[in-house]
């Protein structure tokens, strides 16, 4: 069975999906005939994927609200009632937490809290997937992958706070939502690239603007390594969770890695020569230090996504790279990018049809 089938003609609720990565899992979704509902701020940026897409106008419900206010959140989660949700809203910015530390532990580790508190009153809930990130491991910059038992830590606002909503969401779990036959989960997710990201101060989205612009590019770490891999290879891994956790044979809680091959284990300047060898990249500077700390490397071990959940990457990091290109020179000449992004989903899952991942 392809990723998400499961879902087919189930009431979902993704919040954050005016952002990056929720945009691209509820188009997937809604091509699959979900009844998707949505709950997030508006777009963080302008141009989104969200506008770009048309997106609000393909959803059953498009609701604002900050889940920072539990009261507020309660509310709209009453009125979806959903049976399965992705918390994907977040504050999503290492460097912004440098600058907004109190705001990045509000948003990420209370409004899960908040999420999951309100979980309890869903009558017809029965599963929730948490997006977190790799970078909740006590990074030792080590060459090592990461499993999901390695401790837990966090050296920025960001990474700290997306640790403790991994411990929030466990405790929630076991404490409260596991009783009730309702399974919680958390996915860990390395670097995405692809298209429709326009996020501040991140490679992919300041390529695209280099390349909108003329240019230059500017580098802060181009030897610092990451598992890099598509945004349709998260979302896929977020819907083949999805699927067994309703399927309820993986247990009622635990936590999943979902990163790239190891070819896809790149630096930010291996990276570059990968768009180079599909897109002119522009000319390079190097930036200048800001005292902002960020790691320099960082994998994950997904063999039990793998031997578990089925899941395998239907991209390598090539055509990861391809894909992305195409997205925004499409973008850049006015294309119909509703189109372009529900065609490069097709294609992925045809391609999860092949390999029956």
């Amino acid at each position: 069975m392809t990723a998400g089938n499961a879902l087919a003609g189930r009431r979902v609720l993704i919040t954050g999906h005016t952002g990056f990565k929720g945009g691209w899992l509820a188009l997937w979704l809604q091509g699959i005939g979900a009844e998707v509902h949505g709950l997030a701020l508006a777009p963080d940026t302008d141009p989104s994927l969200f506008a770009a897409t048309g997106l609000g106008g393909l959803l059953t419900a498009d609701l604002r609200c900050d889940i920072r206010d539990a009261a507020a959140l309660a509310a709209a989660l009453r009125q979806t009632d959903p049976e399965v949700i992705f918390h994907l809203a977040a504050q999503p910015l290492v460097r912004r937490s440098h600058d907004a530390p109190l705001d990045t532990f509000a948003t990420n580790t209370m409004g899960t809290a908040n999420l999951l508190d309100a979980c309890r009153a869903l009558p017809r809930l029965r599963a929730v997937i948490c997006v977190t990130t790799d970078k909740v491991y006590d990074n030792r910059e080590w060459q090592w992958p990461y499993r999901e038992s390695d401790a837990l830590g966090g050296g920025d606002a960001y990474a700290a706070s997306k640790a403790a909503a991994e411990l929030v969401t466990g405790a929630y779990a076991r404490a409260h939502l596991g009783p009730r036959g309702i399974s919680v989960h958390t996915a860990r997710g390395g670097n995405v690239i692809g298209g429709g990201d326009w996020s501040e101060d991140r490679l992919v989205p300041d390529l695209a603007r280099a390349w909108a612009g003329g240019g230059p590019l500017r580098l802060r770490n181009p030897q610092s390594v990451r598992p890099w891999q598509h945004v349709l290879c998260l979302c896929h891994g977020y819907l083949a969770l999805a699927d067994r956790a309703l399927a309820g044979d993986i247990g009622a809680q635990g936590a999943w890695n979902f990163g790239p091959d190891t070819g896809g284990h790149l630096s930010v300047a291996g990276l570059l020569k990968l768009f180079a060898a599909v897109a002119p990249v522009p000319p390079v500077d190097a930036a200048e230090p800001d005292g902002k700390p960020e790691s320099t490397l960082l994998a994950l071990d997904s063999s039990r996504a793998r031997a578990l959940l089925g899941w395998q990457p239907a991209l390598d990091i090539g055509d990861a790279a391809r894909l992305t290109a195409e997205w925004y020179r499409a973008a850049r000449a006015g294309g119909d990018m509703l189109a372009i992004t529900r065609a490069q989903i097709a294609d992925y899952r045809a391609a999860l049809a092949r390999g029956q991942t």
